[in-house]
């Protein structure tokens, strides 16, 4: 089996050292939709580096681009074909707000290893700390399709009971058809996301955009609409992904208020509505 979980469970955590500074954090919020209307003051806070604010979900990306899943696949007891992989899910503890420009250390680690039947999951977990303590906590759910199956343990179930009533804001973003190709400077490189024939092979018509990138978008929506635009309002952010998204697409992103929390559920507005994220909380102060 390509997968040893044990192996792959015991290998030592990876730590190097990562840098980012303002530059980074502007072309992950244009890549993430960031910029529009250009001159909008809401959206100078993201595309202007005198006023910048950065989105918590830049630490997806932060120093290195690769968002846990590519360097998931390299860990030791890890050896499969990067085309039956998919992103499952996300999750993100912010332990302070991000600076626009830093140096930390990241430390990485294979922590969970799930067989769901007809595929793996694994998770890996990325912490990272600067000179004045932990900054954030990243969980990159790797799915792995046929790689299940050797009688190991499920892990917990993600879906969460579906939010009541209506939603108290729903909004609409529309992804550009060159969406995937500028979010992927921010260093995922899956080429996934751009080759058409890559995208044949592992079964989709034309590249899909970035799971990380909807996340991104989604959460940029909920802190403009329900946050005041304050990034630093943010504690945690997960999310299952659900589907793809095409290039060229509307993301429907419907919010619910709770107490500390927003609940949140994305479709393709094209597709009529089929689910792009699930099971998908922002807390918040």
């Amino acid at each position: 089996m390509p997968i040893d979980a044990a192996k792959a469970l015991a290998a030592e955590p990876r730590a190097g050292e990562i840098t980012w500074d303002r530059k980074d954090v502007l072309l992950y919020h244009l890549g993430v939709g960031a910029g529009v209307p250009a001159t909008d003051p809401d959206e100078l806070r993201y595309t202007l580096e005198s006023r910048l604010h950065v989105l918590p979900s830049f630490a997806t990306v932060a120093g290195s681009g690769s968002p846990g899943v590519i360097s998931g696949l390299s860990m030791p007891g890890v050896d499969v074909d990067l085309a039956r992989v998919l992103h499952g899910g996300q999750s993100l503890t912010l332990h302070r707000p991000l600076p626009a420009e830093g140096t930390a250390t990241a430390t990485g680690r294979i922590a969970a290893v799930y067989d769901k039947g007809k595929a793996a999951v694994l998770v890996m977990r990325t912490e990272v700390t600067d000179a004045d303590g932990p900054l954030w906590t990243n969980d990159a759910q790797i799915f792995v399709r046929g790689e299940g199956g050797w009688g190991g343990d499920r892990g917990p179930s993600a879906r969460l009971a579906p939010p009541a009533g209506d939603p108290d804001k729903t909004v609409e973003r529309h992804i550009r058809e060159d969406q995937a190709l500028l979010y992927r400077l921010s260093g995922d490189w899956n080429p996934l996301h751009a080759d058409p024939d890559f995208a044949k092979a592992a079964g989709f018509d034309r590249p899909i955009l970035h799971g990380l990138c909807t996340y991104g978008t989604t959460l940029k929506a909920v802190v403009d609409t329900l946050l005041d635009g304050d990034v630093t309002r943010v504690r945690a952010y997960a999310t299952r992904f659900a589907g793809v998204v095409f290039p060229g697409e509307t993301l429907r992103i419907r919010m619910w208020r709770g107490e500390g929390e927003i609940r949140i559920a994305v479709s393709a507005v094209e597709r009529a509505d089929a689910p792009v994220l699930a099971d998908t909380i922002v807390e918040h102060s």
